[in-house]
């Protein structure tokens, strides 16, 4: 079956998660930093696996991963199914299932390409389920690139216009992590190598620290591919690092998502360049103090919940702190359910 379009219905196909689980590709055209023809994969979790047809739902979630990652966290679809929420997933141009030979793995010049197919998977997520209302969830890099889209879709024409009513991040790149001197002489540096040498790689092997505390092949417990997820990470290019300072600086300037945002982190960071214990219990990728900071540029109701001994991703921590962030997300999603009736009971009386 093709299962590429840009308009009209999905096709869908069976996806590697097995059982469950299809994948739609869209067609994104031309890249416009030239590396051939490129698509996004838009992945959706059906309890009932082989049902094809429509189905209506109240709320349906749409997820989108971080730098280095894709869609496999099978548990957090279970999860979002059992509390009656349609869920996809979506992997960006480049990434994961939509990675094609030839292709630099996550480079993007640009945040704001992505709006290409966050809109038309918005779009698709709408018309298949009868026009449900979204709840966007967002790791990582995927948690500095969707509020970005959300305020210019809520300046654009309204974000309830669109059908989201809520945000869930999970430890979003907020700011450049390290030293200082990174996010002041190092900002006009980017930008000036990010210009002239955009392809160029960073200097410097990735660290496998994170990757070897998920991994089963070494000391964790979750199993992916790691053609899609390498445990030291993607190589990070000038270019890919010029737009998400440039997405920074924006975020800092202050935006308007529109909708109330939840807003998940470890409660501790620990850099650490080899793999150890502390490595289970922290954020050894983000600097957490940094996501505290700046969620309040959001611009709109944000709850902030540090999660205790929860590592970068914490729906993939150790058993006890993802409960809790399980417990936290549940409890969040119960008051967005109170809170919007309110709102529409307020409009009503009016």
């Amino acid at each position: 079956m093709n299962s590429v379009s840009r308009k009209g219905t999905a096709q869908w196909r069976p996806d590697v998660l097995g059982d469950g689980y299809q994948q739609h590709t869209i067609d994104l055209g031309p890249d416009p930093d030239g590396e051939g023809e490129i698509v996004a994969t838009l992945v959706r979790h059906l309890p009932d696996a082989g049902t094809e047809t429509e189905q209506t739902a109240d709320t349906a979630v749409l997820y989108v991963h971080g730098f280095t990652d894709y869609f496999f966290q099978r548990h957090l679809a279970e999860h979002f199914a059992a509390r009656g929420h349609r869920f996809y997933a979506l992997d960006l141009r480049k990434c994961g299932r939509s990675l094609r030979a030839g292709q630099s793995a996550h480079y993007v010049t640009d945040l704001a390409f992505y709006d290409a197919e966050l809109d038309e998977a918005l779009r698709l997520v709408r018309a298949e389920t009868g026009g449900a209302k979204v709840l966007l969830v967002a790791h990582s890099t995927g948690g500095l690139i969707v509020p970005l889209w959300l305020d210019r879709l809520n300046r654009a024409r309204g974000v309830a216009e669109a059908g989201i009513i809520g945000l869930v991040l999970n430890s979003p790149w907020f700011d450049l992590q390290g030293p200082s001197y990174y996010r002041t002489i190092g900002t006009p540096l980017i930008e000036s190598l990010g210009r002239l040498r955009a392809t160029s790689r960073l200097p410097g092997g990735g660290i496998s620290t994170y990757g070897e505390s998920l991994h089963r092949s070494v000391a964790g417990e979750w199993d992916y591919n790691l053609d899609w997820k390498p445990l030291s990470g993607a190589p990070v290019r000038f270019g890919w690092l010029r737009a998400i300072r440039r997405g920074h600086f924006r975020l800092h300037q202050g935006l308007d998502v529109g909708v109330p945002a939840l807003i998940l982190r470890s409660k501790l960071t620990k850099f650490l360049r080899k793999y150890g214990p502390a490595a289970d219990v922290a954020d050894t990728v983000l600097d957490v103090k940094q996501i505290q900071r700046w969620s309040g540029c959001l611009g709109d109701r944000t709850n902030i919940v540090p999660i205790d001994g929860a590592r970068h991703d914490v729906f993939l921590s150790s058993e006890q702190p993802r409960a809790k962030a399980f417990a936290e997300l549940d409890h969040w999603l119960d008051w967005l359910e109170q809170y919007r009736r309110s709102e529409q009971d307020e409009l009503a009386e009016r």
